[in-house]
């Protein structure tokens, strides 16, 4: 056994099932090593943004880690955005990175680069392993590392030596760490402020949008009269009918400001006091209102839901009904197909138990309003904001649950980012669904540029967010890549369209022409 193989066999003995893979030479032993292997899944993305987007995608719906395997620091350095994404959603994932052997690193070669340098930004576990003796106990260590609660990103850095290098045994899976108990003190200012009879609210994010958590703030919102709000960007929540419903803080600022302004308390559950996206010349940062008191009632790491319980029980909500949103039905919409009309074509044909994945930016404001009580599905977000996430978790999600239909919400310019998921989509035969907002343009940054105070923008501005001469022809691209595709440009062929591709299973596109 080399070192590789005792890494591989490690890994399964810790419950790791799928390597999300685009290796290179340093990692050759790696890659032999799981034609020998049974229980690892290995599927290879065309870019490492694939690749660590679909880990983020398939730890959402799992709790648990997949693996990564990157080419070196280019390759790591390729994966940064997604792994970015996936650090502020607080999910585990465990990166296996090349290195040079460590005789040849002195040389300088070419690919020689600073991997740690590339990931500390994204990582909260990082180790360097050079002796092949201590691969398997490092490759236990690192899945430790990721399922550390709420969970983080592990990396492990393989010097080519070590993976080719004679090891001993594999190791065996380490204890998992269980959350840290929630502070009494926070827990009694919480009651205090919610039995005060001044206004509430509860805001939510990570281990506070489960259903269980949900049910328990559900109970405590009843019975104190508090309101329930979510991040503007969640990590994973259920939705539609018989679910908790939860306003999300709007996006621009002056939204939330408002939203938030009638509160004297605002109660953080798992997450922090919201700010500003960017900031802005004369607008606040910070949006909680002066008058607004926060109280930190449980950290993402500690145990939500203990805490919950402990609230509703101090609060008198045990046994309280709890509101829960009622099916709604839509007729189908006709004629101009524009963001409202395809909105409510989701909320018609949205099947049960499905997964959105949501990155369709301008184009999807209509989205979660009119899908608020649609049939019951799971909603994940872009949680840190670096574009180019949403094919590729959307991908990670359907290999993590191959029985529910997933559907990807996506703009046009995003898809763009990452759009070699479709390939990897075709290749595993992954029941997803693109629908890809073409709208031509950057339109967020549109809205931006205004927003920032750059005033009398020209023809040369306006061209850097601007995505046509040529417009992107989203058919081609995806059957180019073995997904098969159609273009709407009317409510009515939209309608049919996606009838049709969440009758079929295997991956599809819908390009939408706004």
């Amino acid at each position: 056994m080399n070192g590789a193989e005792s890494l591989l066999q490690t890994l399964v003995n810790c419950g790791v099932e799928v390597c999300f893979s685009n290796p290179g030479t340093s990692e050759m032993h790696f890659v032999a090593a799981v034609d020998r292997q049974e229980g690892m899944r290995s599927i290879l993305g065309l870019f490492e943004g694939v690749v660590t987007g679909a880990a983020d995608g398939y730890a959402r719906m799992t709790g648990k880690p997949a693996c990564t395997l990157l080419h070196l620091g280019p390759g790591l350095a390729n994966g940064l955005a997604n792994l970015h994404n996936a650090r502020r959603a607080g999910v585990p994932i465990v990166n296996v990175v090349g290195d040079h052997a460590t005789y040849h690193r002195e040389l300088d070669a070419p690919l020689t680069s600073d991997i740690e340098g590339f990931a500390k930004p994204v990582s909260g576990w990082i180790r360097h392993t050079h002796d092949a003796e201590k691969v398997a106990a490092d490759g236990a260590a690192a899945v430790a590392a990721a399922l550390t609660p709420p969970g983080q990103i592990a990396t492990l850095i393989l010097a080519a030596d070590s993976a080719w290098n004679p090891a001993q045994a594999a190791a065996p899976a380490p204890e998992r760490q269980a959350p840290g108990a929630p502070d009494p003190q926070a827990i009694q200012y919480t009651i205090e402020a919610l039995t005060s009879g001044e206004p509430c609210a509860l805001l939510l994010n990570h281990g506070g949008t489960t259903e269980a958590a949900l049910r328990l703030a559900g109970a405590i919102a009843a019975r104190t009269g508090a309101k329930l709000l979510g991040d503007t960007f969640l990590t994973r929540i259920p939705r539609g009918a018989g679910r908790v419903d939860v306003e999300r803080v709007p996006y621009f600022g002056e939204q939330a400001v408002e939203v938030l302004a009638p509160f004297k308390h605002l109660i953080l559950v798992a997450t922090k006091a919201p700010v500003s996206f960017f900031a802005y010349p004369g607008k606040p940062s910070e949006l909680t209102p002066e008058h607004c008191q926060t109280h930190a009632l449980v950290r993402a790491e500690a145990d939500v839901l203990q805490a919950l319980e402990a609230v509703a029980e101090g609060v008198g909500a045990r046994g309280v009904d709890v509101p829960v949103c009622e099916r709604e039905t839509y007729d189908l919409p006709a004629g101009e197909l524009n963001p409202a009309s395809v909105a409510q074509t989701l909320a018609c044909l949205m099947p049960d138990n499905a997964i959105v994945m949501n990155e369709a930016a301008t184009s999807g404001f209509a989205i979660p309003g009119l899908t608020r009580c649609a049939a019951p599905h799971d909603w994940l977000d872009l949680t840190g904001g670096a574009i180019g996430q949403g094919l590729p978790a959307a991908t990670g999600a359907a290999v993590a649950c191959p029985d529910r239909k997933v559907l990807a919400l996506e703009g046009d310019g995003s898809a763009m980012y990452t759009l070699q998921s479709l390939w990897t989509q075709a290749r595993e035969g992954l029941d997803v669904t693109n629908v890809i907002f073409a709208n031509r343009k950057y339109a967020i940054l549109q809205v931006e540029l205004m927003r920032v105070g750059a005033e009398n923008p020209g023809r040369k501005a306006m061209d850097m967010l601007d995505l046509s001469r040529p417009d992107l022809d989203w058919v081609s691209l995806a059957k180019g890549m073995g997904v098969p595709a159609d273009r709407a440009t009317t409510a009515e062929e939209f309608n049919q369209q996606l009838a049709r591709a969440l009758a079929h299973e295997g991956p599809n596109l819908i390009e939408v022409v706004l």
